[in-house]
This record gives C-alpha cells, sequence and structure tokens, in this order.
C-alpha cells in the first residue's frame, strides 16, 4: 500500500510540476488557469493537514497566484506528502474533520489519499481545456504518461 501511494504522489507532484513548468514557460497570466492552480495546491495542503490533525494552512481554497508562489507551494506540498506517506503506516484509520462549511465527516485515510490525487487531476484537466481555449500549449499529465516518461 505504502509504495502505491509514493508512487500516486509521485506521479501527482510530477504533473503538478509539468503543468507550473508549462505556465512559466508559455508566461501565462490567466487569472482562471492561476486561480485553478492555486486551489489543486491549496486543497492538496487541507487535505494533509485534516489527516496530520493539524490546523487549516491559512490558504484561499480559490485564490489566483503567481506562478512562482505557485512552484514554492507545490514544492512544499510535494515535499510534506512524501514524508508523511513515508511514514504512515495505517491506511485504513479513519480521520474525522470540519469542512471548509462547518461540517463533520469521518473518512479513511485510504480513501482521503485517493481523492486528492483524483481531484488535482480533474482541475489540471481544466487548466489544460482553458490553455487550449486560450491558444496556449496544455501539456500530457496522464498517469500513464507518467509511467512512460518516468517510470517509477
Amino acid at each position: 500500500m505504502k509504495d502505491y501511494f509514493t508512487k500516486l504522489y509521485r506521479y501527482n507532484a510530477w504533473a503538478n510540476h509539468r503543468v507550473l513548468d508549462s505556465l512559466v514557460r508559455q508566461a501565462v497570466a490567466d487569472e482562471k488557469i492561476l486561480t485553478l492552480m492555486g486551489h489543486i495546491l491549496a486543497a492538496e495542503m487541507i487535505w494533509l493537514n485534516r489527516i496530520m490533525g493539524l490546523p487549516p494552512p491559512g490558504l484561499d481554497l480559490w485564490a489566483a497566484a503567481t506562478t512562482a508562489e505557485l512552484a514554492e507551494r507545490a514544492a512544499k506540498s510535494e515535499r510534506q506528502w512524501h514524508d508523511f506517506i513515508g511514514q504512515l503506516e495505517d491506511f485504513d484509520r479513519d480521520v474525522s474533520y470540519t469542512n471548509q462549511k462547518n461540517e463533520h465527516y469521518t473518512n479513511p485515510i485510504i480513501w482521503i489519499l485517493a481523492h486528492v490525487v483524483n481531484h488535482s487531476s480533474y482541475h489540471r484537466g481544466q487548466i489544460a481545456l482553458r490553455l487550449r481555449e486560450q491558444g496556449w500549449e496544455a501539456v500530457n499529465t496522464d498517469l500513464t504518461t507518467y509511467e512512460r516518461l518516468v517510470g517509477v
């Protein structure tokens, strides 16, 4: 289980960095695109803090940020998720938390881990669509592409 999620979160970090590199290379300043990328990274950190029993990280879930700020958040998210998964032993442990609407839930960590990567993939797809609509190049961030290119 640990190996699977380690690989899945390496993929997630790779995909985030691939999108960010594309945004920087093309000098994308579209507020909606930057907001979507910021949302991905804020959600990743919010979920990690929930799992770890920490207070929310104080990130606005829907705020635009510069590509430099996004790159810094992506690096922090990657590092912290890697460390967390590396020390995680009980993937079936339930986590109770309160969401942004002050609603209380309990979910097993394994489902939260899957949700976070799925959520990030969903919004990276929205970014790709928006890039194409605006005439920019969208990068492929598919899991199979990661496997073919990185193979880890």
